[in-house]
């Protein structure tokens, strides 16, 4: 076979043409590799064979190299990735799949390269990884080709094109390139997701399946982990993406091996496990706001081996934004944050089979993002005299001035002994979290209502699995999940008439969960490519909670209640050629009940479940083009949904009967010329309620305000689920004499949101762009950049709130634009 090799490995062709060129036909496949304790030339020519890949060598660049013993079901550039383990090769993959090794050394700043063989316990995508110090690019060739993404979406290492269901890894460079800066932002490329936030809580929905909880203890339904490890609390979840290789959103309810809460799917941020090759980045960004408001983001990232079986990193962050929403009342500007975000993980690996992560990280924010403002001039202070009102977006008037504070730290261990036939893996979570707002209720500069919220949450979870790790048509996975969490706040409630008396309610919950769950999945392959899977998983759970209203213990001690589930999930999947997967899945998902904890009420709202079908095709028709479609059915029974109590003040949560869903999503690449990225993400989403008939809803009243009304609104569309959804995007990258130049461009948009039952308020039909230019200088680790976000300035709500005393909205952030300088060392 013909290879195209136009840069430096030209001259390699000669020898490697004698004795280094292991060539099969090229039915390139996911195979069993079985490999003993050998020389590294020999391995190389096995996993060529087993896995019918074309691999390119020379003699003098694996002589005198061992290869370690390699067994497991791997793709050709999974079972190379392992081989070249610190041997100081790397590999590249040209347009027709047919994988080059080279010395590291040799990975000049216009090669295409791929990822240093490093394996971590999470897998990690070849275009994310660092070689020689330096970011690695998508895995594609001069000839246009696609990138090889590598995702943990069933806890062990698969191709993302054969995993059988739906999910999108978002790479580091496509999160940096795109101004993404925390999770929420991912809205603005995964295809169904809706990056929600009520004041410090986050509160993500994938496929219309979202929760609007805001009380202590209340897990989200779309579940949130980082490295593998559950993260409950969702005043913590808006994680910032500091040095992270990639993010992985699974749509549809992940019942089995992902299990705990994740009705509508989960979320799992991937950071970068610590290298023995040293390397390190700093990078600086500003940027300007409207009102000349300022935007500051400093990271750095630094790794390296303190001995031979020792390795460490460390990753921070600092992010100062001034304020961009006008102050009616004081003057001066509210919005601004200051948060800083450290983390770092030590690593002892003494040998292959055994990997031992140790990872901490801490982050504070200080901040007063919660500036609400009338939505539609909807404030019962609408009337009363020296009421002033915005005029416009990105303006407040309130009598209270907002504040919204959190710390946290985290800290994790995770474990992968490999024990012959099967792998033995341990993932230990703790969590402590803090939390303080001020939130005016009323949303204007007269004093009718604030909430005060001190909250604090800890959690420890300890996870348990064994995975085959064997030839033979059976892979399987069995574990066992322990979870306990801990919370209380402190609340203070207060209301005015407007004439200065004030009455104030004083809530003192305290919250306990204790979790246990155990899981199996099986993938058997039970005739030439044809995979079936099947996965069950059973939860037993305790909550209670403790209750104080004004000084008294109406709970008289507690009180607790039980809940438990079997979840499980079938998938069939089909390999119509060694480039088109299709399946088929049908599975459940569960979140479980919660007690009211920022109410008066001492009832637990019940549990809801969903069923899922799902149908989907992933194919690399052609090395310039992938298209991998979804569709799917849920039965969405018994939602958890969230209003607030007829004073105005608390929010508490309540059933609603059921809905009905139903859509589909197509994500699209294509790389018509070399360097030419151009991707698209595609969601169309059927969301009804399909009987609620006692929902609480709230009618707009003539002097402003609401009334509290009990509707049927069985038939209306659901909160926070557009039916449409497109983002489009490229990237193009050229090297000129005068160094390398890229562009990043995406365009997100959507059609309209409805945020209360009775559909009265709602986010028109939006768009939001963004982009970046850079400029690689030729010879030097500098990097520099001018980038923009919401560059047309659109007008677009975060989040609206509807409650007696008002209907407030709070803005997404104007337009900014910005500088960025990078160094590589």
């Amino acid at each position: 076979m013909a290879i195209r090799a136009h840069w430096s490995f030209a001259v390699y062709l000669g020898s490697a043409a004698v004795c280094g060129f292991t060539s099969v036909p090229a039915d390139a496949r996911t195979a069993n590799v079985k490999l003993g304790t050998q020389p590294l030339d020999q391995a190389l020519r096995s996993v060529a064979r087993q896995t019918g890949t074309n691999i390119l060598f020379t003699p003098e660049s694996v002589r005198g190299l061992q290869a370690s013993a390699l067994e497991g079901t791997l793709s050709g550039p999974a079972a190379v990735t392992r081989l070249l383990r610190r041997s100081g090769l790397s590999f590249v993959t040209n347009s027709d799949d047919t994988i080059l090794i080279r010395p590291i050394s040799d990975a000049g700043p216009a090669a295409l390269r791929t990822q240093k063989a490093v394996a971590p316990l999470n897998a990690r995508t070849q275009s994310d990884s660092q070689i020689d110090g330096k970011s690695a690019t998508p895995v594609q060739s001069t000839e246009g080709g696609l990138e090889e993404i590598v995702v943990t979406a069933t806890r062990r290492e698969e191709r993302l094109q054969s995993v059988p269901t739906a999910v999108t890894a978002v790479t580091s460079k496509l999160i940096g390139a795109t101004g993404i800066v925390d999770i929420r932002n991912l809205t603005a490329i995964v295809p169904g997701f809706q990056g929600g936030r009520n004041n410090g809580t986050f509160q993500p929905s994938v496929r219309g399946v979202g929760s609007t909880g805001v009380s202590v203890g209340d897990e989200s339904n779309v579940a949130t982990y980082i490295d593998g490890i559950y993260q409950p609390d969702p005043y913590s979840t808006l994680v910032d993406l500091v040095e992270v290789e990639r993010v992985e959103v699974l749509r549809g309810p992940q019942g089995t091996v992902f299990g705990r809460n994740a009705t509508g799917g989960l979320i799992n941020v991937i950071t970068p496990d610590p290298s023995f090759t040293p390397r390190g980045r700093v990078a600086l960004r500003y940027g300007r706001m409207r009102n000349d408001a300022n935007d500051y983001d400093l990271r750095g990232y630094v790794t390296g081996g303190l001995s031979s079986n020792l390795a460490a990193d460390f990753a921070g962050m600092y992010r100062d934004n001034d304020g961009y929403i006008k102050d009616l009342v004081r003057g001066g500007y509210l919005g601004g944050a200051r948060v800083v975000n450290l983390r770092s993980k030590f690593m002892f690996q003494p040998d292959d089979d055994v990997k031992i992560i140790l990872s901490g990280d801490y982050a504070n924010q200080k901040s007063r993002l919660n500036a609400w403002q009338p939505y539609q001039d909807n404030t019962a202070a609408r009337t009363l005299p020296n009421v002033i009102l915005p005029s416009g977006p990105w303006e407040a008037s309130l009598s209270t001035r907002p504040k919204l504070d959190f710390e946290r730290y985290n800290f994790a261990l995770r474990t992968h002994f490999g024990l012959g036939s099967v792998n033995l893996e341990t993932s230990t979570g703790y969590m402590h979290n803090k939390t303080y707002a001020a939130t005016d209720s009323d949303a204007s500069n007269i004093f009718l209502g604030q909430n005060l919220i001190h909250g604090e949450v800890e959690s420890i979870s300890q996870e348990v699995r064994l995975l085959s790790n064997s030839a033979g048509p059976l892979k399987w996975i069995v574990g066992g999940y322990a979870f306990h969490l801990k919370g209380a706040m402190d609340i203070l409630l207060q209301s005015s008439n407007g004439l200065g008396t004030v009455q104030s309610t004083s809530l003192l919950p305290q919250i306990e969960t204790t979790s246990y769950a155990g899981f199996a999945e099986g993938t058997y392959e039970a005739a030439s490519n044809l995979f079936v899977t099947l996965g069950a998983r059973y939860t037993t759970e305790e909550k209670k909670l403790e209750q104080v209203l004004n000084g008294a213990d109406i709970t008289r001690g507690g009180v607790s209640k039980d809940f438990d589930k079997f979840t499980y999930r079938a998938v069939v999947r089909y390999q119509l050629t060694d480039r088109t997967n299709i399946y088929a899945s049908y599975g459940t998902g569960y979140k479980s009940g919660v007690f009211n904890a920022s109410s008066t009420r001492t009832d637990a709202v019940g549990p809801e479940t969903i069923k899922a079908i799902e149908i989907g095709l992933k194919s690399d028709p052609l090395p310039w083009l992938r298209t991998n479609l979804a569709a799917f059915r849920y039965d969405y029974q018994n939602l958890q949904v969230n209003a607030r109590d007829p004073n105005g003040l608390t929010n508490f949560l309540q059933n609603a009967a059921n809905a009905k869903l139903y859509g589909g999503e197509a994500e699209i690449t294509i790389i018509p010329v070399p360097n030419l990225n151009l991707r698209s993400a595609i969601s169309y989403l059927h969301a009804k309620y399909d009987k609620f008939e006692l929902a609480q809803t709230y009618i707009p009243l003539p002097q402003g305000g609401n009334s509290s009304v009990t509707n049927d609104v069985s038939g209306k569309w659901m909160i926070r689920a557009p039916r449409l959804t497109i983002s489009t995007g490229l990237d193009w990258s050229r090297d000129f004499r005068g160094g390398l130049f890229s562009i990043t461009a995406n365009i997100l948009y959507s059609t309209k949101i409805y945020y209360d039952f009775l559909n009265l308020s709602k986010q028109k039909p939006y768009a939001l762009a963004s982009g970046q230019m850079s400029w690689e200088v030729p010879d030097s680790p500098l990097k520099l950049s001018l980038w923009g976000t919401n560059l047309a300035n659109a007008k677009v709500f975060q989040q609206i709130r509807p409650g007696s005393l008002d209907t407030d909205v709070l803005y997404e952030q104007p337009r900014r634009v910005g500088i960025g300088a990078e160094f590589k060392f």
